[in-house]
């Protein structure tokens, strides 16, 4: 623990020009994740905060920066379908059908682990959650790097998740050793969750490949999957992704009367660019398409908590992204556990 608390105090030394780092250096990067060190990476969902999947204890620190149960899974990227392979006893039929259409993407499998995926990454269940990225910095630094990393977002645990090199180190740079500059995801929420390991597939997370299209390779339905109690994969606790101000969720046709009735409360609305707000009401206007709700919404909720006391959010529908950004609001909305 010694050794880890020197490691951090460091970090928290350097100015953030130092740590943002330039595209190009993955060198640098290579050398503090092959040292058990915390890496910000950018996919093409939100930035991870990585670490060395082997190293347990790097592992753990991960655990510490963000605040995050050690009982919660983390998710291993790799570079390839083959290094999937590695880290688990079989990637299964189906997971090797969805491997084959969605990877590189934003796809998470859950699969049966093998011996090389320790308690400290899987939470001691008997599953591993693996994905190969498609951000091509993530993918050329997992392809240099050769193993697997475990990379949940680089965020503290139930905030909102970072898109962009700035929301890291607003929420980690005192814990960081380095943030890869990627630009900003361009899917903009998390991994779709798949479990293949207990037969019939089960979404256990909705994300960034549509649970249509998923079930279009399958040829099957995929069953609604799991609890807040039956933590299987990130993602899965009612209060998670929670700005700091309060967030309402409502449909267009009832935002009027809310906000007639929240009259003297500082709010802003996140809402397509179709949906008109009466002058003097702050908006922050979404794309109208549910892709493209979904590549901003954590960005317009970090706007929003400068800039209000309570948010009002209209969803798109639900079907495409849709599903993903719906999960993500009513998550963020849900009544927040006491400290």
């Amino acid at each position: 623990m010694a050794a880890a608390s020197t490691h951090v105090a460091h970090a928290s030394q350097l100015r953030q020009e130092e740590r943002v780092a330039a595209s190009a250096d993955i060198t640098r990067a290579l050398e503090l994740l092959k040292a058990g060190g915390l890496v910000g990476l950018p996919t093409e969902t939100v930035y991870g905060l990585a670490a060395d999947a082997s190293n347990e204890l790097a592992v753990r620190r991960i655990f510490a920066a963000k605040g995050r149960p050690s009982t919660h899974p983390l998710i291993v990227h790799v570079a390839s379908v083959e290094k999937a392979r590695e880290w688990c006893t079989t990637l299964t039929a189906m997971g090797e059908k969805l491997a084959a259409e969605f990877w590189p993407g934003p796809l998470t499998l859950i699969v049966p682990r093998n011996e090389k995926a320790s308690d400290a990454v899987t939470g001691g269940q008997d599953t591993v959650g693996l994905r190969v990225p498609s951000h091509p910095l993530a993918h050329a630094l997992l392809t240099l790097f050769g193993g697997g990393l475990a990379a949940p977002s680089a965020n503290r645990f139930g905030r909102v998740s970072p898109t962009t090199s700035a929301h890291v180190e607003e929420e980690l740079g005192d814990v960081i050793e380095l943030i890869l500059e990627g630009g900003a995801s361009n899917v903009g929420v998390e991994s779709t969750i798949v479990d293949v390991a207990h037969g019939m597939p089960r979404l256990l997370r909705p994300g960034g490949i549509s649970r249509e299209a998923i079930e279009k390779v399958l040829c099957q339905p995929l069953i609604d999957g799991g609890h807040a109690t039956d933590v299987r994969a990130p993602g899965m606790l009612e209060s998670h992704y929670a700005p700091r101000a309060g967030l309402l969720l409502v449909t267009a046709d009832e935002l009027p009367g809310e906000l007639s009735r929240l009259a003297g409360v500082r709010v802003v609305v996140i809402a397509g660019e179709s949906v008109g707000v009466p002058d003097g009401v702050t908006k922050l206007a979404m794309p109208d398409d549910a892709a493209g709700f979904a590549r901003e919404l954590y960005a317009s909720l970090r706007e929003a908590d400068g800039l209000g006391e309570l948010i009002l959010a209209v969803p798109p529908p639900e079907s495409g992204l849709g599903l993903a950004v719906r999960d993500r609001l009513r998550r963020a909305a849900a009544p927040r556990p006491a400290k």
